[in-house]
């Protein structure tokens, strides 16, 4: 999978008390793989986190219709809902995290009709992309709760 020219390459992982950063590969070779590195591993034993949930949150999908998405998160509703995902993966400033996320949404969803959380990393605009990686369920449950909004707005 090829990522925009200017998507991230680092991605600064957060947990309580301390934040680590990784290159966006690692994450996305947990995400393909299951198996983390060395360095990602110990960061997710000291948070207490299960590499393979972490993996499920990432990889599971969330159907939605690019055409309708883009239409919702350029609409009152969808920077509502861009803030909250904004609140788990979001620039390092966090001066165009409204913006990056609805980017880096529309990438995810174009390909295939569906979005994943490690898409939305791997297509997110900027250099570096941080992870609330506490609040990665909480991410994933705004993606479905988006799902339930297009498909509210679709009729069905």
């Amino acid at each position: 999978m090829t990522a925009p020219v200017f998507a991230a390459e680092q991605i600064v992982l957060k947990y309580r008390a301390f934040r680590q950063p990784f290159p966006v590969k690692e994450l996305s070779t947990l995400a393909d793989t299951g198996q983390p590195s060395l360095a990602l591993r110990a960061a997710l034993t000291l948070a207490k986190q299960d590499p393979q949930k972490v993996r499920n949150y990432l990889t599971a999908p969330v159907k939605v219709n690019p055409v309708i998405l883009e239409r919702v998160l350029n609409s009152p509703v969808g920077n509502v809902i861009l803030d909250q995902i904004s609140q788990v993966i979001h620039t390092p400033t966090r001066k165009t995290d409204r913006q990056a996320m609805r980017t880096a949404l529309v990438l995810s969803a174009a390909k295939d009709n569906d979005i994943k959380l490690i898409e939305v990393i791997r297509n997110y605009p900027g250099t570096e992309v941080e992870v609330d990686g506490d609040n990665l369920e909480k991410a994933y449950r705004q993606l479905r709760s988006l799902q339930g909004s297009l498909q509210n707005i679709l009729g069905f």
